[in-house]
């Protein structure tokens, strides 16, 4: 459809703005919300409406509704003194108050099909995202007035899921008008246009309550997910609390494989630069090639989208991946567009709890400004607290910060969002990481352990335990994982691992000197042997 209103004109297939036949720049969030404005123009709409609507019902502050309304206004020439076109009622809400002229596309679907679009209004919600709906639960109880605790279930899901930021999360409002419907999940799907259906039930008798729920792909009707959770009555507020922070834990995963694997199927012509973001996950920690991979996709995904935090924040983490796994020296200039890329995305992601943790952690590790990457990654919490990377993140900074208590706690809410973690050598490394900056050098050992039996090649894990064999006496185990780090790592060095490790420890100089210590005996050179052999030769 096209919206024509004084010089400008909004194509919502094309999700384009233009002013007089000049194509105008604007995020996409922005352009929802100048979509959902017109499109709802005769009418007045609340900040509650806009928030459902175009974040989805998450979590939105303040601030960040009123930048969006105030870039949507200078896009089209406005300011919120003049309120030429849109207008603020003040205590009431927004309402678009310019004359519009509605113009079907020429390549639109004809007859029917628009019919169909108009009657469906979160269909034109143009957006690539992932996008569910949570359905009424249903009250297998024999009490009908235990509806309310089935209906808070529902909202408590439907907002725990609106903070995750790639998810289009349906307002409850729309769902439960399918109340005490017939639910075939394929038409509903096609009737709200959503990719995914989450449905459930409740049963309530004297002491205890059940919970169960099934995700389902609402284009073929496949169950992805099915999930059964039970406690006592007298508990029953933390059970919806714990509820809530399972499912959004368990579904967030599943649906991004489910998407990834959509992505890689689309033809290359026809890839937005979500699909070349999706397309880049996970980022590889095991393969400098297909990192790199990783990060053109990344690059292309944000020549296509310049305002993509998140692809800003991925591929700032795949730069300080390749720093973590030696592939980077500390004096590569490629490390300062790894901070040039996090800057980004912590400025572009004000409300992006992804692009906010990864850019805390690239600017840690990077910069060694670990106070900001804590501040960001503390950020993107108090959005979605149910991300378990952004926990993990949080506990390798604490860590840093000389706060292992509270690490330890991030590491354990970690892992109970994700028990099932295909990258578990992250975690124990990390949790060891901890252990060693306290001093407990065997615990350290012991769960390096567990993260080389769940990847033997993992040279961050394998350059402490080489570390903590050396403190610890075990001088051959040491000198065993050095001579693997070298074959991984041919240029590590002591020299290289202070100038790593230094600007994260601070003024924690105890840990980084135990470090350089128990690797230097276990046999880690202080040089690289091509620095060994050119000063052989000046020597003769």
């Amino acid at each position: 459809m096209l919206y024509r209103f004084e010089a400008f004109e909004l194509d919502t297939r094309r999700r384009e703005l233009c002013s007089a036949g000049k194509l105008v720049a604007v995020e996409p969030q922005v352009f929802d919300l100048l979509e959902y404005l017109v499109q709802n123009r005769e009418r007045l709409v609340s900040k509650d409406d806009i928030i459902a609507s175009v974040w989805g019902g998450r979590v939105v502050s303040e601030s960040t509704l009123t930048s969006r309304i105030n870039s949507a206004r200078a896009a089209i020439g406005d300011d919120g003194k003049a309120q030429r076109l849109i207008k603020t009622i003040r205590h009431r809400g927004l309402r678009f108050v310019a004359d519009v002229v509605e113009e079907r596309d020429a390549e639109a679907p004809a007859g029917p099909a628009i019919a169909a679009e108009q009657a469906q209004p979160h269909k034109t919600m143009a957006t690539e995202k992932a996008s569910i709906l949570v359905l009424p639960f249903a009250n297998l109880s024999d009490d009908p007035a235990q509806n309310y605790f089935a209906d808070g279930m529902v909202e408590d899901i439907t907002m725990a899921l609106g903070r995750v930021p790639w998810l289009f999360v349906i307002a409850s409002a729309s769902a439960f008008t399918f109340r005490d419907r017939v639910i075939d999940v394929r038409r509903v799907g096609a009737e709200l246009g959503v990719r995914y259906v989450l449905q459930g039930s409740v049963r309530k008798d004297r002491r205890r309550v059940r919970i169960a729920v099934q995700l389902t792909d609402a284009s073929d009707g496949r169950q992805l997910l099915s999930e059964r959770f039970e406690g006592s009555l007298a508990q029953i507020f933390s059970i919806q609390d714990r509820v809530a922070m399972r499912l959004s834990a368990a579904i967030a995963p599943a649906l991004r494989s489910r998407e990834v694997d959509r992505a890689q199927r689309k033809p290359t012509s026809s890839q937005t630069a979500y699909d070349l973001f999706l397309r880049a996950l996970p980022p590889r920690r095991d393969n400098l090639v297909q990192n790199q991979e990783s990060l053109r996709l990344l690059y292309k995904a944000i020549k296509l989208d310049p305002s993509f935090s998140s692809a800003y924040g991925l591929a700032a983490w795949c730069h300080e991946i390749q720093v973590v796994f030696g592939w980077l020296q500390p004096s590569d200039p490629r490390i300062k567009e790894g901070l040039r890329l996090a800057r980004i995305a912590a400025e572009l992601g004000d409300n992006d709890p992804d692009a906010l943790w990864m850019a805390g952690l690239t600017i840690t590790t990077l910069a060694g400004e670990v106070v900001r990457g804590a501040a960001l990654i503390a950020k993107s919490l108090s959005i979605n607290p149910n991300s378990a990377r952004a926990w993990w993140a949080s506990g390798v900074v604490q860590t840093y910060l000389g706060r292992p208590e509270v690490a330890f706690r991030n590491f354990e809410r970690s892992q109970k969002l994700n028990p099932l973690d295909t990258a578990a050598y992250a975690h124990w490394t990390a949790v060891a990481t901890t252990h060693f900056f306290t001093g407990n050098h065997q615990a350290a050992g012991d769960l390096l352990g567990k993260a080389l039996i769940d990847w033997p090649d993992a040279t961050p894990a394998l350059r402490l335990k080489a570390a903590v064999c050396g403190l610890l006496g075990r001088i051959e185990e040491g000198r065993n994982h050095i001579q693997r780090l070298l074959v991984l790592i041919p240029d590590l060095t002591i020299a290289g691992t202070r100038a790593h490790f230094a600007p994260i420890v601070g003024s924690n100089t105890g840990v980084l000197d135990a470090v350089l210590r128990g690797l230097r005996r276990s046999g880690l050179p202080e040089g690289s042997p091509r620095e060994s052999n050119l000063a052989k030769i000046r020597s003769v």
